[in-house]
C-alpha cells in the first residue's frame, strides 16, 4: 500500500477521496447522523475507540454493522448484560480429552468490536475491556495474545435507562477518543427511514478499504505536521477544564474535576484528520475545535452547582471556546 504514494501529499488526497467514499457507502443505510458518523470514522483514523450514546431505536447498532462492511474488516458483537464474564470476551482456557489446556478466543478476538450497552455489564466485566483497549492485548493465565490489527472498540450507551445500569468508571471513559452523541432524526429524515426499512432488504454496502489500507491512513495522520500555536491552544483547552490556578473560572465554578492529558492528544490527532478529510494538509485552532466536544464531554465532571443551574456539559465547553 505505501509504495502506492509517492509522497504524503498524494496519500492525504487518497484519505480525503476514500473517507467520502465511505460516507456515501454508509448513507446508503444510515439516513442522517451525517456529523456521527463523520466522527466515528475520524476516531478510526485516528486509532481511536467511540463512546455512541443515544436513546434505543437510533440505528446505532445499525450504523456501527454498516461501517464494518465497508471496510474490510472482521466485526464481532458483544451483547453486555448484568452476567456477563470477563472470560466471555476475552476467551478461556479449556481442557481437551487429552487434558491439555487450550485456549478458546473470545469475541474481543476481531478488527472492529462492537460493544453493545457497555454500561448493562458491572465494572468487573467493563475492566476486561481495559487492557485490550489500551494495550492493544490480552492476558490469560500469564500468555500474552496479541489483538488483529487495526482494533477499535465502538460501545453504545443507553442514557435514559437508569435501572440496571453501571456506569463507566473513569478510567474506563478515558479509554475512548470520542463520546458521540446521537439524537432524534428531523421529520424528513424520519419518512426516509420508515420508506428504507419497511421494505424487503436492505442495500448492499461495498466494501471500501482494507485493514492493510486502514494502517497506513492511521501512520499517514501521525505524521501530518502540526503547528506548535495549534498544539499550545489544545493543551490550553485541556488545562482550562481543570479546576485549580491553571483553570478557567468556568471550571472552578462548576467542574468538580478536569479532562487530562489524554485530552489534549486527541484534539490534536482529530485535529489533524478533520484537517485531511477538508482537504487541508496541517491543522487550523478551526480543527482543534471540531472535535473539542466529542473528546472532552466525558472527561469533565460537573458540580453540584453546575447540576442544579442546569449547564449541560456542552454548554460549559461552549463556555471554554
Amino acid at each position: 500500500m505505501a509504495h502506492v504514494f509517492s509522497n504524503d501529499v498524494e496519500a492525504a488526497d487518497a484519505l480525503k477521496q476514500s473517507f467520502e467514499k465511505l460516507r456515501k457507502e454508509i448513507a446508503k443505510v444510515v439516513v442522517g447522523q451525517e456529523d456521527v458518523v463523520k466522527l466515528v470514522l475520524t476516531a478510526i483514523f485516528c486509532q481511536g475507540h467511540s463512546l455512541l450514546v443515544g436513546v434505543p431505536g437510533l440505528a446505532k447498532t445499525l450504523l456501527v454493522q454498516t461501517i464494518s462492511k465497508s471496510l474490510d474488516l472482521q466485526f464481532k458483537r458483544i451483547q453486555f448484560t448484568p452476567d456477563l464474564m470477563p472470560s466471555d470476551i476475552v476467551g478461556a482456557e479449556t481442557m481437551d480429552k487429552e487434558r491439555n489446556f487450550n485456549f478458546v478466543k473470545g469475541p474481543i478476538f476481531a478488527n472492529i468490536v462492537l460493544a453493545d450497552e457497555i454500561n448493562r455489564t458491572p465494572p468487573k466485566t467493563q475492566a476486561a475491556l481495559l487492557e485490550s483497549m489500551q494495550e492493544y492485548f490480552v492476558t490469560i493465565a500469564g500468555v500474552r495474545y496479541d489483538l488483529p490489527r487495526p482494533f477499535f472498540v465502538l460501545a453504545t450507551q443507553n442514557p435514559i435507562e437508569q435501572e440496571g445500569t453501571y456506569p463507566l468508571p473513569e478510567a474506563q471513559l478515558d479509554r475512548f477518543m470520542f463520546n458521540i452523541l446521537l439524537d432524534y432524526p428531523s421529520y424528513q429524515q424520519e419518512v426516509d427511514i420508515v420508506k428504507n426499512t419497511t421494505t424487503d432488504g436492505l442495500p448492499d454496502v461495498s466494501k471500501i478499504l482494507t485493514g492493510e489500507e486502514i494502517s497506513y491512513f492511521q501512520h499517514l495522520v501521525r505524521r501530518v505536521p502540526v503547528a506548535d500555536n495549534v498544539v499550545e491552544y489544545a493543551v490550553k483547552l485541556s488545562q482550562a477544564t481543570r479546576p485549580g490556578p491553571q483553570g478557567s473560572t468556568m471550571a472552578n465554578e462548576y467542574l468538580e474535576w478536569g479532562a487530562g492529558p489524554r485530552a489534549s492528544q486527541y484534539l490534536v490527532l482529530g485535529a489533524k484528520c478533520n484537517a485531511i478529510v477538508n482537504g487541508k494538509y496541517s491543522p487550523d485552532i478551526e480543527d482543534v475545535r471540531a472535535v473539542a466536544r466529542p473528546v472532552l464531554r466525558h472527561r469533565i465532571v460537573r458540580n453540584f452547582k453546575a447540576e442544579a443551574e442546569g449547564m449541560t456539559v456542552d454548554k460549559l465547553i461552549d463556555q471554554l471556546f
